[in-house]
Order: C-alpha cells, then structure tokens, then sequence
C-alpha cells in the first residue's frame, strides 16, 4: 500500500509537471508534443518500476506493419492509455470528447490530433470518427481503438462495440489485435500498483476486406485467447498479482475445458 500510495503521488506530480512545463509545445509543431508525450510515458514506466517493482514486456513487434494501420487492444487499465503510446510510431488513439475539456490534457490531446467521439451525437458521431480516422490514416498514422469502449477487469467476459470494425472497413487498413495483462498489476478503480510484469502482446494482424461476422470472430478470438494465455501466465509466476473474483472463475473455467 505505501508504495503504491508513492507510486500515484509521483505518476501525478510527474503528470502534472510535463504538462505545465511542456506546455509552450501547444505552440509548436506536433511531432514535438507527441515526443513529449512518449517521453511522460517512458518516465511514467521508469517510476512504476523503481517504486513498485512492476516492469514491462512487449511480445510480436514484427507483427506490427509499417504505415497507417488500426490498433485494437484489450483495455483492462489506465495504464493501457499511456503506455502503449511510445510501442507505437505516430498514434492517434479515440478518446470520448469530454476529455477535451479537461485543462492542458485536453488542449494536448487536440494538438496531438487525437479522434475525438461524441457519444451523445449517435450515428453522426461515427461518421465524424471515421472522417477524423481517415484523415490520420492519410497520414500515416497509427489509429488505437479500445474495442470494448471502456476498462474491464480481467477476466470479464468480452463486451466488443462496432467501431472497430467500422474504422476497420472504411479505412481499408489492416487491423493488429492487441492482448494484454495490466489489470492484474494497475487494477481499475483501485489505488492498489502490484510488482510483477505487465505484457503487451502484438497479433498477428488481421488483412483488409474481411466481412463484420468474419472480422469481429477473429478480433475478439485473437484478443481474448491471447488474454487468456497472459492471465494464465501470470497467475503462475512466483509473485502472482490477486487476482480478481471474474479472473479466478475465468481460469477455472479454463481448467475444466
């Protein structure tokens, strides 16, 4: 717990910080803000690991092409929201609108053109979406979708939304699946931060032109079986997270086939 409660005061002062220390970039060019951005992400890592004893892993970085592509990872903490942004070249991740309005975070998050969705706006926030996406696309960026629109603990059954597969079939992009494990170590709604090691697996990516019930069975069977193996994996490491009650179920259910 006290590391733990070191750990937030040192991720938030350093949040705090970069942002207002950084914040003359709003004025420059992208490619400075987003390099600032990699750089909180690495600082952030740094300090979970010489604080709380959590380290890193990234698994399948040859699975990742070079150009535009759709990033669809398993979402299970706010960890995932910064970490997977220096894994990637130039990402543009789809963030709810609401987030614009929170003070220096908003205004860099609109100068790193991130895609922003209204989701009160309905089917005419999707086309917005997939306008902003294309646009990214055009530039060869990476586009990061959270399939499952919000964090889910580990464990949890799935819950796929249709924008992947929206962004999926109007950009005409392949799609690289994303599994991973942070819930076990930066669980949601907790102050809790557990030693051990977080994986980011990279799948193998998914070709263009594949129809919705073809693409949504191999988005949510590529990611959820490799999620799977990770929490199986680290339930059995000699210093295993606590594992949340769905997490515990969904392995016995594995155990018995």
């Amino acid at each position: 717990m006290l590391r733990s409660i070191v750990f937030a005061i040192a991720f938030y002062a350093l949040t705090a910080a970069m942002l207002l220390g950084y914040s003359y970039l709003l004025l420059g060019p992208r490619d400075r803000a987003m390099a600032a951005l990699k750089q909180h992400a690495r600082a952030a890592l740094w300090l979970q690991r010489k604080i709380v004893g959590t380290k890193f892993e990234v698994r399948g970085r040859d699975n990742l092409p070079q150009g535009p592509v759709l990033v669809a990872a398993k979402h299970q903490s706010a960890w995932d929201t910064f970490a997977l942004i220096p894994q990637l070249s130039d990402p543009a991740l789809i963030m709810k609108r609401e987030l614009l309005w929170i003070p220096f975070y908003g205004w860099f998050s609109a100068k790193l053109e991130m895609i922003f969705v209204n989701r009160e706006a309905g089917p005419k926030a999707l086309r917005q979406m997939v306008r902003d996406a294309r646009a990214r696309a055009d530039d060869g960026r990476e586009m990061v979708i959270f399939p499952e629109g919000t964090r889910r603990a580990p464990g949890a059954a799935p819950d796929y939304k249709p924008g992947a597969f929206l962004l999926y079939d109007q950009l005409k992009v392949p799609c690289i699946p994303v599994a991973l494990n942070s819930g076990l170590y930066w669980p949601r709604r907790s102050v809790m931060r557990y030693p051990g090691t977080i994986v980011i697996e990279f799948l193998e990516p998914i070709p263009p032109g594949l129809n919705r019930a073809d693409f949504s069975h191999r988005l949510q069977d590529a990611i959820e079986r490799a999620s799977d193996r990770l929490l199986a994996e680290a339930a059995a490491a000699p210093n295993a997270p606590p594992l949340p009650d769905v997490a515990q179920d969904r392995l016995e259910a594995m155990a018995a086939g």
